[in-house]
């Protein structure tokens, strides 16, 4: 897709964010969701996220085809710079280049702004989001098994990690930037 213009999501994409990923809610175990939010609540997450972490949108013509975002990998102080990475793309827009060059511009942001991992859960089985995930770089590291019950049955998630900068065991990974500075960057 050569005329693909990512950005930063704003507060306009929420009805676009909602319509793309409202079917993994209701329709397939991808997200463990039960009820899918709609664009006053996937505002209100943008706004919570874009407080640490980028969240890009892909658009072609107008239309919002895709979106990713990292999110904090746990709570804890020492977590701070490992990342939960997210990424989902409309389905007419699937296998199209979409995830793949979003991802692309996200790694650049989150290196720019001081994260050194990053992570991706994936409910078995998803051929197709363990190819994007090993095709970008994502190694797996494990599988939490029935993490979650969903559609009439459990689900296994496997869990894969990006190294987005690699340091010595004891080198300090350094301050996080602000998200916007490293858009900039």
């Amino acid at each position: 897709m050569d005329d693909l213009l990512i950005r930063p999501a704003e507060p306009r994409d929420a009805a676009a964010l909602a319509e793309i990923y409202a079917p993994s809610v209701t329709q397939r175990p991808t997200s463990f969701e039960l009820q899918a939010p709609d664009a006053a609540e996937m505002a209100a997450r943008l706004q919570r996220v874009t407080a640490t972490w980028p969240w890009l949108v892909a658009g072609q013509g107008g239309e919002v085809l895709g979106y990713c975002y990292a999110s904090a990998f746990a709570e804890r102080p020492a977590y701070r710079w490992s990342v939960t990475t997210t990424v989902y793309v409309r389905d007419a827009a699937q296998r199209c280049g979409v995830g793949r060059a979003l991802y692309a511009r996200l790694f650049e942001m989150l290196r720019a702004q001081g994260a050194v991992m990053a992570y991706a859960g994936i409910t078995l089985p998803n051929e197709a989001s363990i190819g994007l995930h090993r095709a970008v770089g994502f190694e797996p590291v494990g599988v939490y098994p029935r993490a979650g019950f969903k559609l009439g049955r459990w689900w296994d998630v496997a869990w894969f990690g990006l190294t987005l900068r690699a340091l010595a065991p004891d080198e300090p990974p350094g301050e996080l930037r602000p998200w916007q500075d490293a858009a900039r960057a």
